[in-house]
């Protein structure tokens, strides 16, 4: 983290939060982290991916569905999540239309541990092609567990292009609990990349409306 002052991070974060209340919006900014990289090839060099947990959720509102055993449905329905059983999925009928609009619907997906290896014979590829195949949940623990650690994970993945950008925060949220999820955030970025900032030309953060402010 040397390589980025702390006092850099505060002001971007103050600009941010300011310019929020400003000009308020009739929803919830999200606060993204926008990675410009150099020195990488996607096309020769090795595509990475990785998925960390902030300690702080940045996508409280984020729209999920669980695809659950009747437990599991009735445990969503008590928390206020959507959810789908063996028989609503069986009703797409593998459409891929079907599927391809449920996709579209929700953000992310939730499993039952006992229905999950079903999801592509009752599915389909049609999730896993969106990049949105379910994540896992057990009777071990609640199901709002789960849901949280959905809504606080967030996932760096270099595709065809050399730019990309991922929610860390929203504006609704402390100025000290957002200096963590970026510092975090970045942190886990640079230990994907192979050669760490010298693969790095920009590093910026902004909320949905708002303007972006330069870290790196």
């Amino acid at each position: 983290m040397s390589k980025i002052s702390g006092d850099v991070i505060r002001d971007a974060i103050t600009g941010i939060l300011a310019g929020s209340v400003e000009k308020k919006r009739n929803f919830l900014e999200t606060v993204e982290l926008q990675v410009g990289l150099k020195n990488y090839d996607p096309k020769k060099d090795k595509r990475f991916s990785g998925i960390v947990k902030l300690p702080f959720c940045p996508r409280p509102n984020l729209k999920i569905c669980v695809l659950g055993d009747e437990l599991h449905c009735d445990e969503a329905a008590t928390i206020g999540v959507d959810a789908m059983s063996t028989d609503d999925l069986k009703k797409l009928k593998k459409n891929k239309k079907l599927v391809k609009k449920l996709a579209a619907k929700y953000a992310a997906f939730i499993a039952s541990d006992t229905l999950i290896k079903q999801i592509p014979r009752l599915l389909g590829p049609g999730l896993n092609k969106a990049g949105k195949f379910p994540s896992l949940a057990s009777h071990s623990e609640p199901l709002e567990n789960a849901v949280n650690d959905v809504k606080s994970s967030i996932k760096f993945q270099l595709k065809k292009v050399i730019c990309l950008g991922v929610a860390i925060g929203n504006v609704g949220m402390d100025p000290s609990e957002l200096e963590v999820n970026i510092k975090m955030s970045i942190n886990f970025l640079i230990s994907l990349l192979k050669k760490q900032y010298q693969n790095v030309r920009m590093l910026s953060v902004k909320s949905t409306m708002g303007k972006s402010y330069r870290l790196y």
